[in-house]
């Protein structure tokens, strides 16, 4: 394992106990704080952390049972009785850092069901799964008060085939003085052992299930699925009858396995044309996936009274995404203003297109008519108009808007704005006028569990004989790490990019996406002029399609030096 430096705060603790309070006070930082320790600090209270947090924060839903606690559970029951009765914590969490198992027990250290820096400020499980290596937190470094006397040591726990991090294992205790933490290499080697148990189940559940594909297609031409989340073993046959629709539903069933009632047929989507007959994999009495028999239906057209697919952009099911989308449609059911704001590309002219519903509306946009001079002398006022990008209006344009609702407050006006761009003060108070009636839509990158519902949905169908495109285990984690700056609209060119222009057969692998999804986020804490370099050589990579010799000379460096600060962001 690597191991992080020494934590700072072992050698200055007395004045990290005084930074803090003048930090939590409003007061400027003294000199000699580590500018980690204070970033955690800041991050905390951008994220509306309370530091005299008493009750527990409420855990997010989590699954009842894991690959990472079936494994991690025997190696830590056996390590429990090491910890020391009434000295030490022993605690397990997935890769949310929801809590999933804890042992033994500190004085004056409570419960707690999720250690994310967004719920309780800076920790150590959370620094080891930013940095990917083992890390300490000591007393004052802790943001929360009821943390001040807790040292923490944690280690990530990497998949065996992926790389990627499971969750993490943190042993907590009271406030100590050595540095590293003395039960630092315990943690290691437990986490070290839970890793060999994750191999060795790897390699039961792959034959496992490659036995029960085996058995379900009898060498006959059979339509026969089998997954696990992890591994999909697809017959000839069933590559022709699957849809992207019927593999999600698939990939759904396989992931929920352990529900008693997996067992029979699968529910389709209308017009799916074939039915699926679902058996559980089971090893050593638990469902680790799942075996899936395809057969045609007799009439495979679609009925025509099946409701319509919802557009690609609206696909989520997500609780950020679905309180948005039902807000909006809650609002737009009255005939008053309406105002859609969010980052570019998170869905909001496709939202507003789904409010509009059949009635023939007028369409303005800003971006090419500042003015609104071509657009509202032809508005008829029972017909809805939908403004989009309303940060490009001119000063014209706002007073043209600003009229229309003066002689017209009843018309049924939806108003997209993209917010980022400083806003003059006439368009301000345009914005302020609406803003009673607006719903916000989340980013991508704060509802990354509809990543997998979005990706069918983005696909365009393959041509007819052709498979569906398909992602690895891997690849949908790498896209799910990624920030997405140009939310599902960036999602969708990557998408169909890989659809039209890929030449490898199966599952699209990690390696196939571009670099910046590829390469995730940073693994350390960036300054603002990394930042920076980072988005200019990702965008000059996405430009001139992942080639790092053009995109170094587009830059105007050589490659060496790009290769050098690309390995420099993920240290």
């Amino acid at each position: 394992m690597t191991t992080t430096d020494p934590s700072p705060g072992t050698t200055a603790r007395p004045t990290l106990r005084v930074a803090r309070e003048r930090f939590l006070s409003g007061y400027p930082l003294p000199e000699g704080v580590p500018e980690e320790v204070a970033a955690a600090w800041r991050r905390a209270r951008f994220f509306g952390v309370r530091h005299d947090l008493e009750e527990p924060p409420a855990c997010p839903s989590r699954p009842r049972e894991s690959e990472l606690l079936g494994a991690a559970r025997p190696v830590l029951d056996r390590i429990v009785p090491a910890l020391g009765t009434g000295r030490s914590l022993l605690i397990l969490t997935d890769e949310r850092l929801r809590v999933l198992w804890t042992a033994g027990k500190v004085p004056g250290v409570g419960a707690c069901t999720v250690l994310s820096e967004q719920e309780v400020g800076n920790n150590s499980a959370a620094l080891a799964l930013r940095t990917r290596s083992r890390a300490e937190v000591h007393g004052p470094e802790h943001y929360l008060d009821r943390w001040q006397e807790v040292s923490a040591v944690s280690v990530p726990v990497l998949g065996p085939e992926s790389g990627q991090v499971l969750g993490t294992l943190t042993v907590a205790s009271r406030l100590c003085a050595a540095a590293p933490h003395p039960q630092a290499a315990f943690v290691e080697a437990a986490v070290a052992a839970v890793e060999t148990e994750l191999r060795a189940r790897a390699g039961r559940g792959e034959r496992a299930l490659l036995d029960a594909y085996m058995r379900a297609a009898r060498g006959q031409d059979r339509a026969v699925a089998a997954l696990d989340g992890r591994n999909r073993l697809v017959s000839d046959a069933a590559q022709r009858l699957l849809t992207p629709e019927v593999l999600g539903v698939l990939e759904r069933t396989a992931a929920g396995a352990g529900d008693p009632d997996v067992t029979g047929f699968a529910e389709l989507p209308e017009g799916a044309g074939c039915t699926a007959r679902v058996t559980p994999v089971r090893l050593d009495g638990t469902a680790i996936g799942i075996v899936a028999v395809l057969e045609p239906l007799d009439d495979p057209a679609p009925s025509a009274t099946s409701s319509p697919c919802p557009p690609a952009a609206l696909t989520g099911s997500s609780v950020p995404w679905r309180h948005a989308v039902g807000r909006a449609m809650e609002l737009a059911r009255s005939r008053e203003p309406l105002l859609l704001t969010g980052e570019r590309g998170t869905g909001k002219s496709a939202l507003a297109w789904e409010l509009l519903g059949p009635d023939p509306a007028r369409i303005a946009d800003a971006a090419q008519d500042a003015g609104l001079d071509r657009t509202l002398p032809a508005w008829q006022p029972d017909r809805p108009l939908l403004l989009r990008h309303a940060e490009r209006l001119a000063q014209s344009g706002v007073a043209a808007l600003n009229s229309l609702l003066d002689q017209h407050p009843d018309a049924r006006l939806l108003v997209t704005h993209t917010p980022g761009a400083p806003v003059g003060p006439c368009l301000q108070r345009l914005l302020d006028k609406l803003s009673a009636r607006s719903v916000t839509l989340p980013p991508l990158r704060e509802r990354t569990e509809d990543i997998r519902d979005l990706l069918p949905a983005l696909t365009p169908r393959p041509a007819p004989g052709q498979p569906p495109l398909t992602w690895t285990l891997d690849a949908l984690r790498a896209l799910e790490l990624y920030p997405w700056p140009g939310n599902v609209t960036e999602l969708a060119h990557v998408v169909r990019a890989l659809a039209e222009h890929r030449r490898a057969s199966g599952p699209v692998r990690r390696s196939e996406l571009p670099d910046a999804v590829r390469e995730g986020p940073a693994a350390r804490p960036l300054s603002p002029m990394e930042h920076a370099e980072r988005a200019a050589i990702l965008e000059a990579l996405r430009r001139h399609g992942g080639n790092k010799a053009r995109a170094a000379a587009a830059l105007g460096i050589g490659r060496a030096t790009l290769y050098r600060k690309l390995r420099g962001y993920r240290r």
